[in-house]
């Protein structure tokens, strides 16, 4: 067994170090719903420590999400999203102390039409460039 859950860590990290920075951020997305999940998961068995440690590692998430934005280069758009990451962040503290799941759904909610618009955007940029079409060149003199 020690094998198959190495190859599956090779795997991920093969798809974190060839994956473009727009896949990434959905990547993120991704590992927050599922910790959000699993946290709300472990809520509903009562395994505080579990679910604690789910709240905390979406947090994390949020963090590398907030440190990764550029102010300069991202202007309104980079300001709201640190709004957003930064309220999502404070919600879950809360939503961990309090053992909330409508807050958990709620930061959920946020982060998966968050994460829909940027694979939209991740489709767009993998999409290959359609090859132009060949010109025709007719010969009047011929």
């Amino acid at each position: 067994m020690y094998g198959a859950g190495n190859g599956t860590n090779r795997y991920l990290e093969t798809a974190v170090e060839t994956a473009n920075p727009v896949r990434l951020i959905v990547m993120l997305y991704d590992g927050a719903i599922r910790f959000l999940n699993e946290a709300k998961y472990a809520l509903h068995n009562r395994d505080f420590e579990t679910k604690n440690l789910k709240f905390q590692r979406a947090q994390k998430i949020l963090a590398e999400l907030i440190s990764c934005l550029d102010f300069e280069k991202g202007g309104e758009i980079a300001e709201n999203l640190f709004r957003l990451y930064t309220y999502m962040y404070n919600q879950l503290v809360e939503a961990n102390l309090q053992d909330s799941v409508e807050r958990t759904e709620h930061v959920i909610h946020l982060l998966s039409e968050l994460r829909e618009a940027w694979d939209t955007i991740a489709n767009q940029s993998e999409a290959p460039i359609p090859a132009p079409a060949p010109t025709v060149r007719l010969s009047l003199n011929g």
